[in-house]
Order: C-alpha cells, then structure tokens, then sequence
C-alpha cells in the first residue's frame, strides 16, 4: 500500500480530524487509500504556539498512524487558502503565497496498533 510520511503535529492533526488536506508542492494522480506514517521530525514550534489546545494523544514518531483516501489533488488558489484558513486558521494559516497542491483526505482511520518503519520521501510502498 502507499504510504505518505508526514512530519508531526501534522500527522496526528490529520488522524484526529483535524486537518483535511495535505500540502505538497508537487501534485498527485493517486486516488484510493494510503497510509499516514508520522515522521521522526516534530514541529515543536508550531505545536507549542498554535496546536497547544488540540487534543492530539501522545503523537508517536516513526510509526504508521493510520489511513486515508485521497479523493482529489488541487491546485492551491488564493481563494482556496482563504476558505481553508476560515475553517480553522491554526491548521491553514501556512499559506504565503507559495505554489501548492493539496491532497484532499477522507475517511480517516487510526490504527490500534501503529508499526514502527522508517520513512521516506514522496509517496512509498509497504506491505501491511
């Protein structure tokens, strides 16, 4: 199965539903499913002044959090950035101009048991 590492808080913000797309600067013809792995990496600056009031568990690193569906990849307009941030501005408040997709995600699913993998760049394979 594909499989995104993404850096946490952004991991756990997406498995706990609170954020529904994902940003790249490249864009994607995958649809389907793909599991969320959370990178080695930590936001911490961002967790501290701007996800501080979220609840979002311990947040593992290195680990496979769960599974998505990327249901659609669209360019990131002007317009866009300003309905994402009107929905929650913590989570999309990124947006200074810079030239994005972003991978429209649905029915999350976290996992009970998350395995510890090594992550990659890009989309990648692994085998559950």
């Amino acid at each position: 199965m594909k499989v995104l590492t993404i850096k946490q808080p952004y991991a756990s913000l997406i498995i706990k539903g609170y954020k529904e797309y994902e940003f790249r600067t490249w864009a994607t013809k995958h649809r389907g499913e793909f599991l969320i792995h959370a990178g080695k990496t930590v936001d911490t600056q961002a967790l501290k002044n701007r996800f501080k009031n979220y609840d979002l568990g311990d947040m593992p690193t290195g680990v496979i959090l769960g599974k998505v569906t990327l249901s659609d990849c669209v360019k990131i307009t002007n317009e866009i950035a300003k309905e994402l941030k009107k929905k929650d501005n913590n989570v999309y408040c990124g947006f200074k101009g810079w030239d994005c997709y972003g991978f429209k995600l649905e029915n999350v699913v976290e996992f009970e048991e998350k395995p510890k993998v090594k992550g990659q760049l890009g989309f990648w394979n692994y085998e559950m």
